[in-house]
């Protein structure tokens, strides 16, 4: 039985890509920033939420499809942007835009990422969403709204929650870099994960040469081992609201804000002329201590117009994970890591069989829950598991 054969679940993934990595790659995926609280958090509030099935209904023709912007999706599951995902396989970004328009879902290009987001708007019919990290820098975002406008992007999401970098300690000990440098440690590792170092670091080198910063400014910048121009975080730190305004101003497209965790920057999002929020804690990659993304749904949801899109990103490795946050009032969910376990173990195919294993288990549940479609998924089909702790 293949490796691809013996993974049933999100979670068998996970346990093959975590053989397969170096240890510096597995750390970079995988990991958190400082303590880990806010990685942890995210996973320990789905478990806190369990569900109450409604029975005896007639549930043979169930539909999970999501109407969202003039498209309509084959279930409330999305890629989310994961930057460098070329360590993980290779053109891993490529691999990522097919098996989404394959799954019928939504995928979000990271600035991060290295294939150049032209060649993937080509590759699949113009449907990426496109995410930023954006500087305080009205001139410098012109020229890459001119970009996006060039490549047909229809929907622009701009990340608020990376100001500044975040200290994460897990990546200094492995000795793994932004920008990439091959120290001796990263070297031995490679050498000590032979399917790795052939397939994914060789094949880069040979394939296409070192990856480059594609995707992050106006045009297609530096290999990953040298800085971008004005840096990889330049001015980041003074991006506020005026320059969401100046952007909705000049951004045809839809414009989302990612790293909403709070109710008032919901609200703030409405009144800029936002037309979507991704509620997000960056995967526990940023301010370690948050809440979970699960936690800050309902007061986000309850914050915005009635329609408003609320999506949501963090710690979803099940289909009843999904469907939890479908009942909180999330239009979307977004996964980031269960998908890149795919590719690190199957390739593209390892990559639909992930987005397979969510639209199965998103059906089977849909049933158990005796729902027929999302709009059944409402909030008195779940109840807190354990009773919340005295203030």
């Amino acid at each position: 039985m293949s490796r691809l054969d013996r993974c049933l679940s999100v979670r068998d993934f996970e346990r093959e890509a975590r053989r397969i990595m170096p240890r510096c790659v597995e750390g970079y995926v995988c990991g958190g920033t400082e303590d880990g609280a806010s990685l942890a958090e995210s996973v320990r509030a789905l478990g806190d939420v369990g569900f109450r099935p409604r029975g005896l209904r007639v549930v043979d023709q169930r539909n999970s499809k999501v109407e969202l912007y003039g498209q309509t999706y084959a279930m409330p599951v999305g890629f989310a942007p994961t930057g460098f995902s070329a360590i993980v396989m290779h053109e891993c970004d490529l691999a990522l835009a097919q098996a989404a328009q394959h799954a019928e879902i939504p995928f979000i290009i990271s600035g991060a990422s290295s294939v150049p987001l032209e060649r993937l708007q080509q590759a699949t019919g113009k449907r990426c969403w496109y995410q930023a990290y954006l500087p305080g820098n009205t001139e410098r975002i012109g020229r890459l709204l001119g970009r996006l406008r060039q490549a047909e992007i229809p929907v622009l999401v701009v990340t608020i929650d990376t100001c500044v970098g975040a200290n994460r300690e897990n990546l200094q000990r492995l000795a793994f870099t932004v920008p990439f440098k091959m120290s001796a440690s990263v070297v031995l590792d490679g050498l000590r994960h032979p399917r790795w170092s052939l397939n994914v670091f060789m094949r880069t080198l040979l394939g296409s040469g070192v990856p480059r910063f594609s995707n992050l400014y106006e045009e297609i910048g530096p290999p990953i081992t040298q800085d971008p121009p004005n840096g990889f975080r330049g001015e980041r730190d003074k991006l506020s609201w005026e320059h969401i305004r100046w952007i909705r101003e000049n951004w045809p497209g839809k414009l989302v804000l990612k790293g909403v965790m709070h109710p008032d920057d919901a609200r703030q999002a409405c009144a800029a002329g936002a037309d979507g929020v991704i509620v997000s804690n960056h995967g526990g990659r940023q301010l370690d201590g948050c809440i979970s993304p699960l936690q800050a749904l309902p007061e986000i949801v309850a914050a915005v117009p009635p329609g408003f899109p609320v999506m949501v990103d963090g710690g979803f490795r099940r289909g009843s994970d999904v469907l939890k946050a479908v009942a909180l009032g999330a239009r979307m969910v977004f996964t980031g890591r269960p998908q890149l376990f795919g590719a690190a173990v199957g390739g593209q195919a390892g990559i639909r069989k992930v987005a397979a294993i969510f639209r199965s288990e998103i059906s089977t549940d849909l049933a158990l829950l005796g729902c027929s479609s999302l709009a059944d998924v409402t909030p008195d089909l779940i109840a807190p598991i354990r009773p919340a702790s005295p203030a």
